[in-house]
């Protein structure tokens, strides 16, 4: 898919090789057997600690989101132009930095179940999404560089937060 306008970021371009490889592969992660599922688990500490903990508002979750997720396009672009890969397996920082996007609005899942239920539940759909790339996810990929290996997990985190978000919805129903 050649889109115009998505350009890969050119910033990391001076960064030295090792740098971009640890980032992108959240290191040790990215050498494990299934690095995604890792950098999701990985992921889930991410959310706790940096969306949950402090407890930050809609809008500053949604900035720190976006300006990750940016970060995570440039890097794992990059990564991917170093290791001459097309959306490296090893490269798990995208699974990463999509977890947040996973449990948007998560007061209204924490009003039915406990915190661990929901970080489990929403890890398990998420890698179910991420790997089996339904709804048309999987045409994501085909964008250009690190947009391509960042956007389907993007996708794949917001199936997450709507099967999470309806699950609670059946839920009231009852």
């Amino acid at each position: 898919m050649n889109v115009r306008g998505w350009q890969q970021p050119l910033w990391t371009r001076r960064w030295p090789t090792w740098l971009v490889l640890a980032i992108a592969r959240l290191e040790p992660l990215g050498n494990l057997p299934a690095p995604g599922t890792w950098g999701s688990a990985a992921g889930l500490a991410w959310v706790v600690g940096a969306f949950w903990w402090p407890q930050l508002g809609p809008g500053c979750s949604v900035a720190l989101i976006l300006a990750s997720n940016y970060f995570s396009v440039a890097v794992c672009g990059e990564a991917e132009i170093r290791l001459g890969k097309t959306d490296p397996g090893e490269v798990n920082l995208d699974e990463f930095m999509a977890m947040p996007v996973c449990f948007l609005g998560a007061s209204r899942l924490l009003a039915i179940a406990p915190a661990w239920a929901v970080l489990l539940a929403g890890f398990a759909v998420f890698r179910f999404f991420d790997i089996a790339k339904p709804l048309g996810i999987s045409r994501l990929q085909a964008l250009p560089g690190g947009w391509g290996v960042v956007i389907d997990d993007l996708a794949a985190a917001v199936a997450t937060c709507a099967t999470l978000h309806g699950a609670v919805w059946l839920w009231s129903l009852r």
